[in-house]
């Protein structure tokens, strides 16, 4: 139980950090595409510091698992994590850093618990749309056959390739840049799966709540006639006892007191 606690204590303090430092892995990333005139020391700052941002989440990882009160369990649960974690030291490539990354932080998002399941798809959705584009532009950019020159090529190109629209003016000429392609697709299809059950649920809940509601305000209508029904009932059974203690009214009073008065006078003699 106490490593159990000190392994959420590590998640739940090291989480802002790692997240700040994939942040700063975007950038590193992102500068030597964006800026391919870029001078080689700034290049090579941007792949230490993409370099540095793996090694955390590498770090990240070994902690977890040392915490870990079964780690047999620990490494079955999250063998994703280890496919990340072992991926760029088979073939040290930015992209299989870029993928490694990518799927680090989006296991570490998903263990949040304050991160809801619309933040974690938005941002999925807007990691993905970069990152696919910074990649297949580092690609497509040198390829004497390719059509993909320009960051705004390479944006439109994945956008319509997550949608799964696939317009054809961009297209990837490479094998890595189709492979890239296939992934976006595969990606862009979960998402959507995603978003669509979300959007069904939210349209089923507010049906259910509406029905719910109506079925509330037939059940009070019922009540309401009830207790009306009960109220006079009530009132009727308050009246009939008052009118049987009453009794039937005297002869005077239904003859009158001047009759009543000459049958009490005596007979008088002739």
């Amino acid at each position: 139980m106490k490593q159990q606690s000190a392994q959420a204590r590590w998640e739940q303090h090291a989480q802002r950090p790692l997240f700040a430092l994939a942040l700063a892995f975007a950038v590193a990333y992102a500068v030597p595409i964006v800026r391919p005139d870029a001078s080689r020391a700034v290049v090579d700052v941007c792949e230490a510091v993409e370099w540095a941002v793996w090694g955390a989440f590498a770090l990240d990882y070994a902690v977890r698992l040392a915490l870990a009160e079964r780690r047999g369990d620990f490494v079955r649960s999250h063998w994703l994590d280890l496919v990340a974690v072992l991926l760029p030291l088979l073939q040290p490539m930015r992209l299989l850093r870029l993928v490694s990354t990518l799927l680090l932080v989006g296991q570490r998002a998903r263990m949040a618990s304050q991160i809801r399941l619309t933040t974690y798809v938005a941002g999925s959705v807007v990691g993905l749309l970069m990152f696919g584009s910074l990649a297949v532009l580092s690609v497509e950019r040198d390829s004497p056959d390719g059509n993909i020159k320009t960051l705004g090529d390479a944006v439109w190109w994945s956008f319509t390739t997550m949608t799964t629209v696939g317009y054809g003016d961009h297209a990837p000429t490479t094998g890595l840049g189709r492979m890239l392609a296939v992934g976006l697709m595969l990606s862009g299809i979960a998402l959507l799966g995603v978003v669509t059950a979300n959007i069904a649920a939210w349209f089923i809940a507010r049906f259910d709540d509406d029905v719910e509601e109506r079925r509330q305000t037939q059940a009070i209508r019922e009540l309401a006639e009830e207790v009306r029904a009960l109220r006079e009932e009530v009132a009727a059974l308050r009246s009939a006892p008052a009118a049987e203690q009453a009794g039937p009214p005297p002869a005077g009073v239904l003859k009158g007191v001047p009759s009543a008065g000459r049958a009490r006078r005596p007979a008088e003699g002739p």
